[in-house]
């Protein structure tokens, strides 16, 4: 096939990509895919290269990419109302209905749905009004977040100094002095390997009572966490932390923010991921799922006890000076509506949680003991492999080995993507949930077979 070169040569010239190495990417240093199609679990390049997308874009594709049923929504909307604004009480239908919708899968105490346009954006929302609850109560001095190292929460200056990722804070003077970091719950990284998984939980536990106990309780206003570590490494929590976490969080009254932005909607085999480990969070963070990434959307999905609060505030102070132009954008609204009504009638979590509990159980039968590969794990359609120098003395290599990219890399060649994680050599997958279990096995024998392209 002739490859339209100057495509190529345009994409390097004037394409800002990012989380790139943007200097390789200019020289031509540094590869690049120009997607033009998908169907189901692939897509298509422009050199008409298929490639099995065992990551869902960022693990947002769930419900697989050409649903026609979300596109002829999408198209359907922009001919009747492209866009109007949802300030000052006016709505849509479709941003009306899907509010409806979500709280209809929501924990019981949540209340309201803010919307916006990324993850990023929704957590920014998150921290505002977390701010803007503590002032309306009189507690000005209680605003700082506490996170968890290699938690995801976005890259924006809030936002990216909530995330407890090097990468996001090196260079932009982050994180912001508003914003700790405790110990993020993955137990294959514990400093103590004499530690039961309930003894880690209670050091987990011990090192955020010691940052409240520092800081001051009466200063910090909100917890955030992903309920399962996503771009940190995919790192489902150990048995017993989030009960435990939430009840430290209780007894200091400090709010509890979810970020789902991952979980929700169906990706851990349960709808949400709150209601997967029992959570009983203020905020909810949402976005991926929401649309299945057809088009942008986000949402703040805000609780009972904050929204009475904010309408306290707004009764004291006139109207939330709070808005995006772009909330509840019409078509990102329609594109939600389309998406959760294909989600329920395709019955895709139950194959999810089916297909996603073989692609964990054969992938760990397949590398769980090789001697590079340190641990296998997952939840849902999420499945991460580790790699390490040596498993038994959990040596890990040196980063600038690269091993991770290079698997992920070799798998690339072989027609599957996978997703090198930052911070540790780690292969991450979370496939659409209409993954079949044929699917699933060449993700497993192709990523057998890069491994042992790279580490033998």
């Amino acid at each position: 096939m002739l490859r339209n070169d100057q495509l190529d040569q345009w994409d390097r010239e004037n394409f800002f990509h990012p989380s790139t190495h943007l200097a390789q990417f200019a020289r031509g240093e540094a590869p690049n895919r120009i997607v033009k199609g998908g169907s189901g679990s692939h897509i298509e390049d422009r050199d008409g290269n298929r490639l099995l997308d065992a990551f869902a874009g960022l693990y947002c594709v769930n419900v697989g990419y050409g649903r026609t049923e979300i596109a002829d929504a999408i198209a359907e909307q922009a001919r009747e109302l492209a866009y109007y604004h949802a300030y000052v009480g006016h709505g849509t239908e479709a941003s009306i209905t899907l509010s409806k919708m979500i709280l209809d899968r929501a924990p019981d105490h949540m209340s309201k749905v803010y919307f916006g346009l990324g993850g990023s954006d929704a957590n920014e929302t998150n921290v505002k009004l977390i701010w803007y609850y503590n002032n309306i109560l009189g507690r000005p001095e209680k605003k700082k977040i506490i996170s968890r190292w290699r938690g995801y929460h976005g890259s924006g200056l809030i936002t990216g100094s909530l995330t407890g990722l090097e990468l996001f804070h090196k260079k932009f003077d982050l994180p912001l002095v508003q914003i700790k970091h405790t110990e993020a719950p993955y137990y294959y990284r514990r400093d103590n390997l004499d530690q039961s998984e309930a003894q880690f939980v209670q050091h987990c536990v011990d090192k955020l009572e010691e940052m409240i106990e520092r800081e001051g309780a009466d200063t910090i206003a909100a917890f955030i966490g992903e309920p399962v570590l996503g771009t940190g490494g995919i790192v489902p929590p150990p048995a017993g932390y989030w009960e435990a976490i939430q009840k430290v969080l209780d007894k200091h009254d400090i709010l509890f923010v979810a970020d789902e932005v991952v979980t929700g909607f169906g990706r851990l085999g349960s709808m949400m991921g709150s209601d997967h480990y029992g959570l009983k969070p203020d905020l909810i963070t949402i976005a991926k799922g929401l649309t299945s990434a057809y088009a942008p959307l986000s949402g703040s999905i805000v609780g009972e006890k904050m929204w009475k609060v904010l309408e306290q505030g707004t009764d004291e102070f006139g109207a939330i000076g709070h808005g995006w132009t772009y909330s509840a954008h019409p078509i990102g609204a329609a594109a939600g509506v389309a998406n959760l009504k294909l989600l329920d009638e395709l019955d895709l979590i139950s194959n999810n949680r089916e297909v996603g509990g073989y692609l964990k159980k054969t992938m760990t039968e397949a590398l769980g003991d090789h001697p590079n590969v340190g641990e296998v794990r997952g939840e849902g359609m999420l499945c991460a492999v580790e790699f390490v120098k040596d498993r038994d003395s959990r040596t890990f290599f040196d980063a600038g080995d690269k091993i991770g990219p290079q698997v992920a890399g070799a798998l690339a060649e072989s027609g599957v993507i996978g997703r090198a994680m930052p911070q540790g050599d780690i292969l991450g997958f979370a496939p659409p949930f209409c993954l079949t279990k044929e699917e699933a096995d060449e993700v497993v024998t192709k990523t057998v077979a890069a491994t042992q392209k790279i580490l033998g």
